[in-house]
């Protein structure tokens, strides 16, 4: 199963493949805390970072200089330095690789990650459902929070059938009373209106959105998403974070800028993005359809 750290490493090689960059990297060899203003690398590499941004797992950090002889670095600014760029200051092992200047950082491509995932709903959702027992003397019952839409809603018959026969009236509600002593905590209700026998069970099969990754181990499915979404996200994430590449080109005072100017030319970035697109838009509506067709609704059944 794909995990949110493969997830990222595909893509930064998808990034990394379109520009030929080969990023200067060094190590720790101690480790450091989450406080440290100073930290040790090889010095045998030492030299491949300079003063300014490097990163460390996830971690951005602002570098005043560094001792060639010890290899040990100082953070600019103290703590200051320690977790820029909105990033989180944290701990650190030996070994864990230091890179310089990161053209794309990894929290960087993990915002992406989950801006697309997010913006696939309601294209694309997942399913949970949600049962309570049928009360007499009521019509209308409380739902999840995270209900965003209702699929079907069915209620399980009398006898040994375990037959589970459709609800034929009813009707959703998403801006119920958020008085919980009305009974709708959440805001969203459903009001069913069949002829039910009381003390029977009223399961609703329900849309939501799917949910972020958070952590690097982090199983793509725990997502709601099965694993065949992993190319069509790692898509849209590379045509998300590939038009940063055109606002390099507005520095062309370096030799180097100048030089790789006409054979990168204007708007090569955004091509490459505007191919990674198609790719995602065609994957998103093979999905689409293949949902609708997996998942048929009652309506669809009972004809």
């Amino acid at each position: 199963m794909t995990t949110l750290a493969e997830l990222t490493g595909q893509v930064k090689q998808q990034l990394m493949g379109f520009t030929k960059n080969q990023v200067s990297i060094t190590n720790l060899t101690q480790p450091m805390t989450a406080t440290d203003t100073t930290f040790t690398v090889d010095t045998e590499t030492v030299t491949s970072i300079s003063r300014g941004l490097v990163e460390i797992d996830e971690e951005l950090l602002l570098v005043k200089k560094y001792d060639r002889t010890s290899g040990v670095v100082t953070v600019m600014a103290g703590t200051t330095g320690r977790g820029y760029e909105g990033t989180t200051a944290s701990a650190h092992q030996s070994l864990d690789i230091v890179t310089s200047d990161p053209p794309f950082p990894i929290v960087r491509i993990r915002e992406a990650i989950n801006a697309c995932i997010l913006a696939t709903y309601p294209d694309l959702f997942t399913f949970a459902s949600y049962e309570f027992p049928k009360n007499a003397a009521r019509y209308e019952y409380p739902l999840p929070s995270d209900v965003e839409g209702i699929y079907k809603v069915t209620a399980d018959t009398i006898g040994p059938s375990k037959i589970w026969f459709p609800v034929q009236r009813w009707r959703f509600n998403n801006n119920a009373s958020l008085n919980p002593t009305e009974g709708s905590p959440s805001g969203k209700t459903i009001q069913v209106m069949d002829d039910i026998v009381p003390g029977r069970t009223i399961r609703v099969v329900y849309t939501k959105g799917p949910n972020p990754l958070v952590n690097g181990d982090d199983q793509f499915i725990t997502t709601g998403y099965p694993e065949r979404y992993v190319d069509m996200i790692m898509y849209g994430t590379v045509a998300r974070m590939l038009p940063a590449l055109e606002a390099a080109r507005l520095e062309q005072t370096s030799i180097e800028s100048a030089e790789r100017a006409p054979l990168v030319p204007t708007q090569a970035a955004s091509q490459a993005s505007q191919y990674f697109w198609s790719l995602y838009y065609r994957r998103m509506e093979e999905e689409r359809k293949r949902l609708h067709v997996l998942n048929e609704e009652y309506t669809n059944f009972l004809s």
